[in-house]
């Protein structure tokens, strides 16, 4: 079979760029939306450039032209949209809007992946405000795809190793903290680490996989799903230190969003689903759902002391 002609819209973006690449590596032919709204930002437009020297295609559009972003998905099999749902980056999830409008009025797409690539939010419909408006605008956008019977795979990816691994899942820093590390509740509800560069090739692999259509495709292989405990644990043996730990009652995590700001809340709301319900883990893949390494067992992921060592 001919690999899917596969359009990515949010390519410069911290997905997105895997994804492109992933798809390029993968053998689709691959296109990537170049909107106008770049403006002077040479870093996105050195990037889309590097893509094109790696044998993309660039398309021009924009979401305030309607008719631009019809023009690109018809020029596709697969399109994948990355646009950034976090509040402390540009919230855009509902730009995809116009993006369902232009697939359902091209009529030739054989398969959409949405902007999720995080938990389920099918299932956090009890999540924290304000950080519960990522999910409800994701189901806004699902109800969307579905009412136009545009068909679709849903990826949820769980936690991007580069914020929550290299940090030991701290709120405040990207790297290893020295001497002490805050640990939520016992430290024992799992969690699942990603590389994004393995959400990238499992996302590519599901486009043309009749398993996976219509359906979530949940990205949990089974060595990455780790408790913050466990993952100190790596830590400290990769390191040859012990860290002192310092245990947050659910209350006192919840207590300590209060005066912080909009942005703060809405991410301090994710870590409490995370690590104290255990949200990414607490409930089993149903009818309505895949694991990614059980149907790609071929892909070697990467292992979380494997990714910790670069810290070293």
């Amino acid at each position: 079979m001919a690999k899917s002609k596969v359009l990515v819209v949010g390519g410069t973006g911290y997905i997105g760029r895997r994804i492109v690449r992933a798809s390029l590596e993968q053998g689709h032919p691959t296109y990537v939306l170049q909107r106008a709204e770049i403006g002077l930002d040479i870093e996105k437009l050195h990037l889309l450039l590097s893509f094109k020297k790696q044998g993309a295609r660039l398309v021009q559009g924009s979401f305030s032209d309607q008719q631009s972003l019809v023009d690109a998905v018809k020029k596709v099999d697969v399109v994948i949209c990355t646009l950034s749902g976090v509040h402390f980056k540009s919230h855009s999830i509902l730009m995809q809007l116009k993006l369902v409008d232009a697939i359902k009025e091209a009529g030739s797409v054989k398969r959409f992946l949405p902007s999720e690539f995080g938990m389920d939010p099918s299932k956090m419909e009890h999540a924290l405000a304000p950080g519960r408006e990522s999910f409800d605008q994701k189901m806004i956008v699902r109800k969307a795809i579905e009412d136009a019977k545009i068909p679709f795979t849903y990826v949820s990816a769980n936690c991007f190793a580069g914020y929550f691994v290299g940090s030991l899942s701290q709120l405040d820093t990207l790297i290893p903290p020295k001497d002490k590390v805050r640990i939520y509740g016992d430290g024992n509800a799992k969690v699942v680490y990603m590389d994004e560069d393995d959400i990238a090739t499992y996302a590519i692999k599901a486009i043309d996989d009749p398993r996976t259509l219509n359906t979530t495709l949940y990205l949990r292989p089974p060595e990455n799903v780790l408790s913050q405990g466990q993952l100190v644990e790596i830590w400290e043996r990769l390191s040859g230190k012990k860290l002192e730990k310092i245990y947050i009652p659910g209350e006192d995590f919840l207590a300590s969003m209060k005066g912080t700001d909009y942005v703060a809340q809405a991410g301090m709301g994710h870590f409490y689903h995370i690590f104290y319900e255990g949200c990414l883990t607490n409930f089993e893949i149903g009818e309505d759902g895949e694991e990614a390494s059980n149907l790609y067992p071929e892909v070697k992921y990467t292992r979380m002391d494997e990714y910790l060592k670069i810290f070293l």
